[in-house]
Parts: C-alpha cells; sequence; structure tokens
C-alpha cells in the first residue's frame, strides 16, 4: 500500500469511524475523538499489516452497536423519506381537486402546483435531515453563509421566479392565449415556475425564461373577443375600384363567420408604379379569425380574375 493510499483510506475510516461512534456525521475539522485517534495512530504505525487488519476488526466489532444504531437512524430517515413522498403526492392531489372544484384559473392552477411542488420537498429535506441529527439551525447558517454565493448562482433563475409571479399578477396572457413575444407566436401552454411553455402553430414547443417575458413586449391575440381582419392585395390602374369594392363586400357579406353589424370597407391603401394596394377590412370572432383569413383570401383570388379583374 502506497503512502497516498494509506492516508486517502486512514482519512476514509476517521469519518467512519467518528460516524459510528456518535451516531451523525463529523465534520473533517471536528476534533477527532480518542479512541479514533487511536485507530489512526495505529494504522500509521510501523506494524504488519496482518495486525493492523487484526485492529482494525476488533475496533469495529466493538463498534457494532453505534453502527447497529446508525443504520437504524438512517433506515428510519429513509421510511420517512419514502412516507413523505407518498403524503406529498397525496397533498397535491387535494390541492389539484380543491382549485378544479373553485374554478381556479388554469395559469395560476398550474403554477401553484409547481411552486407547491418544490415547497413541501423542501420541507421533507428539512425533516429527514433532522432525523439524521443534521440540526434545521445548522443548515439555515450554512444557507445564510452562502446566501451572497447561491444569490449569484441563481439570479438568472430568481429573475425568471420573479417573472413568473408578475405575469400571474398582472395576466398580460393566459394559458391557452395566441401571443406573440420575443419573435416567438404561438399558443400558450403552461405558465411554470421558471418558464413558460408556448405551442407554435407548426407543433413546436418553445420554452421562454418568465424573466425574458415579462421584461420584453407582448402581443396578446386572443385578449379581446373580435380582430379586426385586414386582407391586402393589388390590381391594376386601369381597374374599375367600386367594382372591386362591390365585390369583396359581397364577398364578406355571405361568409357567415364575418359579423354583418359591424363596419366592412374596402379602401386604396397605397399607389404603387404598375398596380394599386388595396386593403378590404373587416371584424370576426377571434376564434374564427384564421379560418376566414385563408378562405377570404382565396374567394378574392378566384372572384376578381372571373369578373375581369387580374390580381397582382
Amino acid at each position: 500500500m502506497t503512502d497516498m493510499t494509506g492516508q486517502i483510506l486512514t482519512r476514509g475510516f476517521m469519518m467512519l469511524a467518528a460516524t459510528a461512534a456518535t451516531g451523525t456525521p463529523v465534520p473533517t475539522e471536528s476534533p477527532v475523538p480518542a479512541d479514533v485517534q487511536e485507530v489512526v495512530e495505529q494504522m500509521n504505525s510501523s506494524a504488519s499489516a496482518e495486525e493492523k487488519t487484526s485492529f482494525l476488526l476488533e475496533y469495529l466489532m466493538a463498534q457494532r452497536e453505534p453502527l447497529m444504531n446508525f443504520g437504524k437512524t438512517l433506515l428510519i430517515a429513509l421510511i420517512v423519506f419514502l412516507i413523505g413522498r407518498k403524503v406529498i403526492s397525496l397533498l397535491l392531489k387535494l390541492l389539484n381537486r380543491w382549485m378544479e372544484r373553485g374554478g381556479v384559473e388554469v395559469s395560476v392552477h398550474k403554477f401553484i402546483m409547481s411552486l407547491g411542488n418544490v415547497v413541501l420537498y423542501i420541507l421533507l429535506i428539512f425533516c429527514v435531515a433532522g432525523i439524521l441529527g443534521v440540526g434545521t439551525s445548522s443548515i439555515v447558517a450554512i444557507i445564510g453563509s452562502a446566501g451572497l454565493a447561491v444569490g449569484l448562482a441563481l439570479q438568472g433563475s430568481l429573475s425568471n421566479l420573479a417573472g413568473g409571479i408578475l405575469i400571474l399578477l398582472m395576466k398580460p396572457f393566459r394559458v391557452g392565449d395566441y401571443i406573440v413575444a420575443t419573435g416567438v407566436e404561438g399558443t400558450v401552454r403552461n405558465i411554470d415556475i421558471f418558464y413558460t411553455r408556448i405551442v407554435t402553430t407548426d407543433n413546436k414547443v418553445v420554452v421562454i425564461p418568465n424573466g425574458t417575458l415579462s421584461n420584453g413586449n407582448i402581443i396578446n391575440t386572443s385578449q379581446e373577443d373580435y380582430r379586426l381582419l385586414i386582407l391586402d392585395f393589388m390590381v391594376g390602374y386601369d381597374a374599375d375600384i367600386s367594382k372591386v369594392r362591390e365585390i369583396i363586400l359581397e364577398l364578406m357579406e355571405q361568409d357567415m363567420q364575418i359579423c354583418q353589424d359591424r363596419a366592412r370597407s374596402v379602401n386604396i391603401d397605397k399607389l404603387n408604379p404598375g398596380r394599386v394596394k388595396l386593403q378590404a377590412k373587416a371584424w370576426v370572432a377571434t376564434e374564427h379569425y384564421w379560418d376566414v383569413r385563408y378562405r377570404m383570401l382565396e374567394k378574392i383570388k378566384e372572384e376578381l380574375p372571373k369578373q375581369g379583374i387580374p390580381l397582382f
């Protein structure tokens, strides 16, 4: 056995023996008990390997009771952890049913479920640590002393958490809304603690940090019940604009998903070299917007050439 290996094994054995003797893990900086120091000295002595092995076995046999006590404590902690997981699962199910019966908004519902899951598991870890002999005050002191480092390391995550809370409070969008943000557009699927998931029209899932969303511009196309449909198309300078207007307005009147009680119009938007740009405007229910848009574009493309009005 080399000197380096002997030192590593000796150090590890010191920690194991101290743990067995006290029933709790002992930091490397803590004073070493006298019996453990005796073992260390014996392992570092010039005795033969057989004598060291015999001494080590005798010491372990003498430490049977502390080792068994520590094993029992470890087993109890494991049982508490497993039971705690079941209890957490049950509590989350009860919380989920309560929010469903109370008609809590979907975005708030999912956020609270995610936050509750994290908080309950943190409490469970504190409980298990207490059973293993790690004092709650010690854990709090360690967290406090490392607070600055943790804050710097998790500043992005904390920003996302604050952004998620702001989104739920201010409600710029909700689950199921179609939004345009950070160069991405799609339907909001989830608003989690740190991220918001958006499904695009081609069924891709885009994950956006809540901090980025809360600090950027958001276009919500689903918040209002009605949207103004604007269709751009071009005709030649020789086209009869009055006739074009009559044809388009008639097509709008025939479409039952266009609001007939709201204003509809067809006007010249811009005069380009060689062609005239027109805009047709009508109001539609938000949920019918895309269907009406595609259908009207197809009808304009088919009907105007039939009436002798070419499109450009």
